[in-house]
This record gives structure tokens, C-alpha cells and sequence, in this order.
């Protein structure tokens, strides 16, 4: 079956020197697993001193080095979050909102959306970073998944604008939506839907693809969780390069 439109991760990454921060969401190419890639990069020394860390129920990002860390308040967060039967990954605190937004008032299946908009893009003048977002839900043996971006009108910090796109999964297909269209000064939002990518079959070759087409000195850490369908089972890699 031939789909229009659809990119391969390596070819949009390796062209790209900051993307900023991302998200992938798909299908294995075998149909097996469901498949998540969240990545982030950094230009100054505060964005680049971090590592993603694991733990029950979520992951966080962390100063690498503690005695460097200069303003944290955009840059540690919790990037990934458990709930219930969905995963929730966000590239801000914003995980946080859709995580508490599903345990107070539960899934109506707007919930994802309803949460964000209490929320607006990153008030870091004149980026004006946009916030993505996704959410994976588990279904009988399958999924779906929603991604979302909260971004300022054409750099107009007194409007947010908020996007919502929703996705019954195929195999070898996924999304992909990261912060910046391009390097910049300031650096401009991502511009258009969620780009349309070959999605491969395991969490070791997603890991690959990704990690070695980011741009090597802008590179900071990439969480990749994969779960299996049929078994519900997950398998995860974390890379940071500060080691």
C-alpha cells in the first residue's frame, strides 16, 4: 500500500539541527507494538546539563551536573507519566496536567484536550516555545493515540493557539511533532500538522534511528518505550549523553 506523504525519522532529523524537542507515536511495522520516542536537545549549557531518569510510574529530566543547574522552572519536568491504561508525553509540566486532569475527573475521552486548554505555550520571550503533548490509550489488544500542540500566533505572545489531531493507528505508520521547525533566532514554532513517519519494529531500532540522526552536538537525552499488543508487556531504552 503506497501512503502519501509519509517520511523516513532519519531523513527529517538528519537535515534538521534543532528540532528542539520531540515526540513519535506509531505502529511497529510489523503491527505488533505500539511505539513512543520522546527526545530532547539544548543550545545552552543549562538545557544541555541534563539526563532523563526512570522511575515507578514515570520518568523526570534531571541536572546532570546539580551545582550547574541555573533556571529550572522550563527545563526539569516530568516528560512521561503511567495513568491507568494510557501513557501521557509531553515536552513540559504539562504532564503533570493531564496526568491529575484524568485521576480527578476520569476519561470521558476528551480529557486530554479539556486539560490543555487550561494550558498556553512557554512563556520564554521571543520564543515562545510551543508545548506538544501526546497520549497513547490501551483498547482490547490495541490503541489510539491523540497529539496536541499550544503554540502563539505567529510569535503573538497574546494569542495561544491550540491544535488536536487524533490517530487509529496502522502498522508502520507513526507521527511525529517537535517544538521548532528549524535553528533560529528567535527559533520558529513547527509549522503544520504532525509529519507522517515509517515507523520500524523494535524499541533498539527506533532508538537507533533517532539518536544517531540528531544533530551531535545539540543532542541531549531520547526515552523510547515500546508495548507489546498481544502481551501487554513493555520494553524501554533511555539514552542520555551525559553519562
Amino acid at each position: 500500500m503506497s501512503v502519501k506523504g509519509l517520511n523516513n525519522i532519519e531523513d527529517l532529523l538528519s537535515v534538521n539541527s534543532y528540532p528542539g524537542r520531540g515526540i513519535i507515536v506509531g505502529k511497529s511495522a510489523d503491527g505488533k507494538s505500539a511505539m513512543i520516542a520522546y527526545f530532547i536537545m539544548g543550545r545552552s549549557a543549562n538545557s544541555r546539563n541534563r539526563i532523563f531518569e526512570r522511575y515507578e510510574g514515570g520518568m523526570r529530566t534531571k541536572a546532570f551536573d546539580e551545582s550547574k543547574l541555573e533556571d529550572p522552572s522550563l527545563i526539569i519536568y516530568n516528560p512521561f507519566l503511567e495513568c491507568d491504561k494510557s501513557d501521557i508525553v509531553t515536552n513540559g509540566d504539562q504532564t503533570d496536567t493531564v496526568f491529575n486532569y484524568i485521576k480527578e475527573h476520569g476519561d470521558d475521552g476528551y480529557s486530554f484536550e479539556k486539560s490543555l486548554y487550561t494550558r498556553e505555550f512557554e512563556p520564554d520571550h521571543p520564543n515562545y516555545t510551543p508545548r506538544i503533548s501526546a497520549i497513547l490509550n490501551y483498547a482490547d489488544g490495541d490503541f489510539n493515540y491523540k497529539m496536541s500542540i499550544l503554540k502563539s500566533s505567529d510569535g503573538n505572545p497574546e494569542v495561544c493557539n491550540r491544535y488536536f489531531y487524533g490517530y487509529s493507528p496502522l502498522a508502520g505508520i507513526g507521527h511525529f511533532i517537535h517544538t521548532y521547525e528549524c535553528d533560529g533566532n528567535p527559533i520558529p514554532s513547527f509549522y503544520g500538522e504532525p509529519e507522517k513517519v515509517k515507523m520500524p519494529n523494535t524499541a533498539k531500532e527506533l532508538a537507533d534511528i533517532v539518536w544517531n540522526n540528531l544533530n551531535q552536538d545539540n543532542k541531549v537525552s531520547l526515552f523510547i518505550r515500546t508495548i507489546s499488543l498481544e502481551s501487554g508487556k513493555s520494553e524501554e531504552i533511555i539514552i542520555n549523553k551525559n553519562k
